[in-house]
């Protein structure tokens, strides 16, 4: 069994020896698409694994209707460029990933009452929370439900982000994040820890973290459009390729 790497970054599979030949003789795949048996994390192109090493179009099933394979053509090769997200369509994610939060977080909000404006404002001046004057079942209640709901928002957008490359708002947008060396899936290690954790906490640091913030976000400038975190976890932001194996 294979896993193909297409051209959009996405990955295919896994599939057969038979289903990957009937990609290369549509022209979806051919020897240079990047390609891994199970167990393993390297991608190899498919001419350098066995069953397919020293194939031409020649050797290869022909299609039905009797004409020789396209067997070279990069139609699924990585070496087949994505375009890169414009920044003001990854401006557009993030913005969407908000109002999203907020959103989710409204029901929370709105059992608060004033309580959650007062704890927003306290957190952003760095004061102490006093919530004394407040009803303890309405604050717990209403704590509950703004907690549950923004975690609940969490494990989604972390799922995604690992498994697709993309948040709610990306995945909306049509672009998504992949692994700038080699265009494939960065998963959560790269997308999540390093892309977003690593940043976030260093961005709540006194001083310094504001600094980073703005010159985080300022190298997506860069012709490579890649911020400090993208260069961090070695990612960029493409736009979804619509053709797809």
């Amino acid at each position: 069994m294979f896993t193909i790497l297409g051209a959009d970054g996405n990955e295919y599979g896994p599939a057969s020896l038979a289903q990957v030949r009937a990609w290369m003789n549509a022209g979806r795949a051919n020897l240079d698409t990047r390609a891994k048996l199970p167990g393993e994390t390297e991608w190899r192109r498919l001419g350098d694994i066995p069953e397919f090493n020293g194939e031409t179009s020649a050797s290869l099933p022909p299609t039905l209707d009797g004409s020789a394979p396209a067997a070279s053509t990069p139609v699924a090769s990585e070496h087949r460029e994505p375009e890169l997200a414009d920044r003001l369509t990854r401006l557009k994610a993030v913005s969407l990933d908000t109002l999203i939060g907020i959103v989710i977080a409204s029901p929370g909000a709105l059992i608060l009452g004033e309580a959650f404006l007062e704890a927003v404002v306290a957190m952003v001046r760095g004061q102490d929370l006093d919530f004394s004057e407040i009803e303890p079942g309405r604050l717990l209640i209403g704590f509950a439900v703004l907690g549950l709901a923004t975690f609940a928002l969490q494990l989604v957008q972390i799922y995604l982000v690992s498994t697709r490359g993309q948040t709610l708002g990306k995945r909306f947008l049509g672009i998504r994040i992949v692994r700038a060396s080699d265009g494939s899936n960065p998963g959560f290690a790269r997308a999540w820890l390093l892309r977003a954790l690593v940043p976030g906490i260093i961005g709540m640091l006194p001083t310094i973290g504001s600094v980073f913030t703005i010159v985080n976000y300022g190298f997506i400038f860069r012709a490579d459009r890649r911020c400090l975190h993208d260069l961090l976890a070695d990612t960029r932001v493409v736009k979804v390729n619509p053709k797809k194996l």
